[in-house]
């Protein structure tokens, strides 16, 4: 282990004993740069979107902002193997200069002439391709560049800065948009990618090995691969999360999604109702962020995550049974409260557990689960609603997210797992 006077002091950060994640520069650093990707990458959809109606019809809006869910999907595996076997920050800002050059470049062509189907379909390849590298360096990265007993704090810090992107993002973009077309819009997005550049070169990390005596030997991509799901599949801890959270993602995604729109219809509540949902749930998970962030620490870490995810799960299906929108409003702010705490334990948990050799692959797999595989039940949940309603549909997707809470609970180890916690001494 590299002492004060061998480690480098442009990599290994001083160690901040007693200092909160959300007063150490070096994490708000690193929390500036990854909220204006975020901002960047809500103001580059915007653009995307109403370029591609430019274009074309609504099925041509539907390919094009589906494009990119292909390649991240595909690659983000890959993705986790990157992580692990280079520095993450390194591959960080290499994605972040790849899709600011990229959609600079897009702002250009689109100033000189109207946007074109096909150009618009591969830039959203080629942004899902670089995502993909993008995500798992990101879940990577915390440990590196703070303590264990921060990663609760640096788990809600990071929520916050996704739900000031989801806020922040589409007016910004609106805005652009009416002030200089789609050019300036994208131009907006490159030039917030950009923005977190420097900010990332200011970062200081700290090099971390395996732990135990027989740190892993680099392989073929696909023997690291390989490696890294029977690691998480032997984990007693790591691989009950991931299986419990996938079930729960497949129970969820689409009812909070899809379903929510459609219930919003079949009541009738209209546009300004399901904005009173989607806020409220918004909402919660946005105090659930905040809450963590300040505390950093809760007890029964692992029993608090089942709890929650069975409140969320439960609260997710009673939405569809209630009669009016303020009670659906006030259910939503439960649910997002209850599986904003849930998520976030479960990534500070997997990332407390998780061998550092590994853990780009472990945040590979868990992001999967959730934005590659969780939304190929959209048209089911869709199709379901339109055949039987939403009330059953909403039943059974929450007795499938209830089933995801059991398998937490069934596991010893996650029912005794704990949030790491600075020793006094």
């Amino acid at each position: 282990m590299a002492t004060a006077e061998t480690a480098p002091p442009e990599t290994a950060p001083p160690e901040r004993v007693g200092i909160p994640a959300f007063r150490d520069g070096n994490v708000l650093r690193w929390l500036a740069a990854y909220t204006a990707s975020l901002v960047g990458d809500s103001v580059y959809f915007v653009a995307l979107g109403w370029s591609a109606q430019k274009a074309g019809g609504p099925t041509e809006v539907g390919l094009v902002m589906a494009a990119g869910a292909l390649p991240r999907a595909l690659l983000m595996l890959g993705g986790g193997v990157l992580a692990d076997r280079t520095d993450p920050r390194r591959v960080i800002l290499g994605s972040d200069a790849l899709r600011c050059l990229l959609i600079l470049a897009v702002a250009a062509g689109i100033a000189l002439t109207a946007p074109v189907l096909w150009v618009l379909v591969a830039v959203a390849l080629v942004f899902g391709a670089v995502d993909a590298l993008f995500i798992p360096a990101v879940g990577a990265l915390p440990p590196r560049i703070t303590g264990p007993d921060q990663l609760a704090r640096v788990t809600g810090l990071r929520s916050l800065s996704m739900r000031l992107g989801q806020i922040a993002g589409p007016p910004i973009g609106g805005l652009a948009m009416g002030l200089g077309g789609a050019a300036a819009a994208f131009a907006t997005a490159g030039l917030l990618f950009a923005l977190s550049l420097p900010l990332l070169l200011t970062v200081r990390i700290r090099p971390l090995g395996a732990r135990g005596e027989d740190a892993p030997q680099p392989g073929s991509a696909r023997t690291d691969l390989l490696d890294g799901l029977r690691y998480i599949r032997r984990h007693r801890l790591i691989g009950p999360l991931v299986a419990a959270g996938a079930v729960c993602e497949l129970g969820l995604t689409g009812t909070l999604n899809v379903g929510m729109v459609l219930l919003n219809a079949e009541r009738g509540w209209g546009p300004s109702g399901y904005g009173w949902i989607v806020g409220s749930f918004g909402a919660g998970a946005a105090v659930s962020a905040a809450l963590l962030a300040v505390v950093g620490w809760l007890p029964r870490a692992g029993l608090v995550l089942a709890a929650t995810l069975l409140v969320g799960g439960t609260g997710a299906a009673a939405m569809a049974l209630v009669p009016t929108l303020w009670t659906a409003a006030v259910l939503a702010a439960v649910v997002g409260l209850s599986l904003g705490v849930s998520g976030a334990l479960d990534n500070a948990l997997i990332q407390a557990a998780a061998d550092p050799a590994y853990l780009g692959r472990v945040t590979s797999v868990v992001m999967l689960t959730m934005v590659g595989l969780a939304p190929l039940c959209y048209p089911l949940v869709g199709a379901a609603i339109g055949t039987w309603g939403a009330a059953p549909v909403f039943l059974g997707c929450g007795a499938v997210a209830g089933l995801g809470a059991a398998l937490a609970l069934a596991s010893a180890p996650v029912r005794h797992a704990e949030l790491p916690r600075r020793h006094q001494v």
